[in-house]
């Protein structure tokens, strides 16, 4: 036999009911919101605070880091001995591979007129290494850096490399700031 409810049990249901309900919507709507701003965001290097450590080659989830050399032509000194493209105490300026500092050639060096080269970067051989921009900013300077390529990086939750940045320079910046660029 059933026996009816009191209405003072009865409001105890409805209001743990609403409460309940309530409590599911503004945690659904917490979590939207989280994942939205989640999306809107995406995983940078500050250039300022960026180390050359190796570990963006290394670290990345994918096999060939999202991370590549970006080249600020506007900071570039065009220097005929340029501290990105070969390696230190060079004795012959020759193209010679045991001269280059980056290890898959992805650095193309193009005369323009004496003493003067253009440097760009083949972003289909760079892995992120980042020896060229080490070079770059210990020799020259520092038009060579390195950022997080947004079309390739699978915008982890949380980042890889960002959890073993030395120097804490892999941030999650806003859609708006997704690169940060060098300045002159």
């Amino acid at each position: 036999m059933n026996n009816p409810i009191s209405r003072k049990q009865f409001l105890q249901i409805c209001g743990t009911v609403a409460t309940g309900t309530a409590i599911v919507s503004v945690s659904g709507f917490s979590v939207r919101r989280m994942m939205r701003d989640e999306a809107d965001h995406f995983w940078q290097i500050d250039p300022s605070k960026c180390t050359f450590c190796g570990r963006c080659e290394t670290d990345c989830v994918l096999s060939v880091s999202a991370v590549k050399c970006i080249h600020a032509n506007k900071v570039c000194g065009y220097c005929d001995l340029c501290g990105g493209y070969y390696r230190a105490n060079v004795k012959d300026l020759n193209t010679a591979a045991e001269n280059l500092m980056c290890p898959t050639g992805a650095i193309v060096r193009k005369y323009i007129e004496d003493p003067y080269f253009e440097y760009t970067i083949d972003e289909n051989l760079c892995n992120g290494c980042g020896k060229c921009a080490k070079g770059c900013n210990s020799f020259g300077n520092g038009s060579l850096y390195l950022q997080v390529k947004q079309e390739l990086c699978k915008n982890c939750n949380e980042c890889k490399i960002s959890k073993v940045c030395p120097a804490g320079a892999i941030q999650r910046v806003p859609a708006n700031k997704a690169y940060m660029l060098k300045d002159a």
